[in-house]
């Protein structure tokens, strides 16, 4: 009776759109690190620089900052989407950890409350 406890649960449709609906948000809450960060304002220097101490028009400058801004947003969007998978991995985990227990605590109950009805029924009949 324990294998068959232990084998895996199927987790339901419910409990899987749960899981990633968790795993997207911690994803992107966690994807803008320090290092884009860091990069954002080195581009944001750089455009400065370019602008300001040097008599480069909007024709050099422009398309710099566009190119920094579409890297921030290609790297925020690979970084995000490689913490989706692992987040999702570790929710699905967590998920089938949970329905584990609660399979083994059900188990357990009905296993707890088999035992007593018979041994209220050995009782009853002895009393007769």
């Amino acid at each position: 009776m324990k294998d068959k406890v232990e084998a895996t649960v199927p987790v339901s449709p419910e409990m899987k759109k749960l899981a990633a609906q968790k795993a997207r948000d911690r994803a992107m809450n966690a994807r803008w690190d320090l290092n884009i960060a860091i990069f954002l304002f080195a581009v944001l220097i750089l455009v400065i620089i370019l602008a300001t101490y040097t008599k480069a028009g909007v024709e050099l400058v422009a398309p710099i900052a566009a190119f920094g801004l579409a890297m921030v947003w290609v790297v925020g969007w690979q970084r995000g989407k490689q913490l989706y998978q692992r987040f999702y991995e570790e929710e699905m985990a967590t998920l089938e950890q949970e329905e584990e227990r609660t399979l083994k605590a059900t188990v357990k109950d009905t296993l707890e409350e088999t035992i007593e009805a018979q041994v209220q029924k050995a009782l009853r009949e002895r009393w007769r």
